[in-house]
């Protein structure tokens, strides 16, 4: 059975509280599920955790999410600890979102090694299983081969039970199994470089190939998601803005009923309902959550 169709938006700029307060509350009004902030530190972005209290407080039935906290900027029992008070000040309406990290200059910036593909997400893989026994248990005890902790009692419970949900982005392999096994959504991308999308990277069905296998019987239950910043839809009365200079490849200008029709079929063959755009298409995209989303 399809998961609902539920629609995030993914901004990167702030330019006041009251800016703040005034996009948060259009973006609920208009339909959009979450409310979502990347994690880089070169950018000039807000800090997520900050301006997602924030966002929460000023509205009521927003979700906020990060998407997604680099893991080793942060040891994931400091990490637990914010989201647990997140989840609960927000009355759960938080999503912890969590990558293995893309950016080797930042690392590079802030004086941290920028450790292999394999050891990054091994250290996600470990720094998981610790958020959710924290998450989950009164005492922790926790021995891996890049987190040890004793005895560790005292953290806050979330309010989303058993534990909020956990969404975890990646494009490879490794990392896509690892999401199929613990993470409750999985965001799908592409492998990057320079001059855009990867050649060597895997057909869609491969990923979600892995995903399945990895998953077992939990498959079912996952959400899948996509970012489909590249749509433009033309009956709609607003235009996307692209004053933030957000460009995407592979711009698709449809009509509501075209988009519609196009992401009812992605659902129906490769299973996404959780999609983000970019904050340039909010009204833009807003006929069609109105048609699709909670369907």
């Amino acid at each position: 059975m399809s998961h609902p169709f539920r629609f995030g938006v993914t901004t990167a700029n702030i330019r006041s509280h009251t800016d703040w307060i005034t996009k948060a509350r259009k973006i609920e009004e208009l339909g959009y599920s979450t409310l979502l902030i990347p994690d880089r530190v070169s950018s000039g972005l807000f800090a997520p955790f900050t301006a997602l209290a924030v966002a929460a407080e000023a509205t009521t039935t927003l979700r906020v999410g990060s998407y997604v906290f680099s893991n080793d900027y942060r040891h994931p029992v400091i990490l637990a600890r914010e989201a647990a008070s997140l989840d609960m000040l927000s009355n759960g309406r938080f999503e912890l979102g969590l990558g293995a990290g893309v950016s080797g200059q930042e690392f590079q910036q802030m004086g941290i090694p920028y450790a292999s593909a394999g050891t990054r997400v091994e250290r996600l893989g470990e720094s998981i299983k610790l958020i959710k026994q924290l998450f989950t248990q009164e005492t922790v005890n926790f021995s891996g081969k890049h987190y040890a902790v004793s005895n560790l009692k005292g953290q806050i419970p979330p309010a989303q039970t058993p534990h909020l949900p956990i969404l975890v982005a990646g494009a490879g392999e490794r990392m896509l199994k690892l999401a199929a096994r613990e993470a409750n959504i999985i965001a799908i991308g592409s492998k990057v470089g320079r001059g855009g999308v990867d050649p060597t990277d895997p057909p869609l069905e491969q990923k979600l190939a892995w995903i399945r296998e990895a998953a077992g019987e939990r498959f079912s239950e996952l959400e899948l998601s996509q970012t489909i910043y590249n749509i433009e839809i033309s009956d709609s009365k607003a235009a996307p803005s692209s004053e933030l200079g957000w460009a995407f490849a592979g711009k698709q200008s449809l009509s509501t009923e075209q988009a519609v029709e196009q992401l009812l079929e992605a659902r129906d063959r490769y299973g996404f309902s959780y999609l983000q755009i970019y904050e340039g298409q909010v009204e833009n995209f807003a006929p069609v959550v109105a048609r699709l989303a909670g369907k």
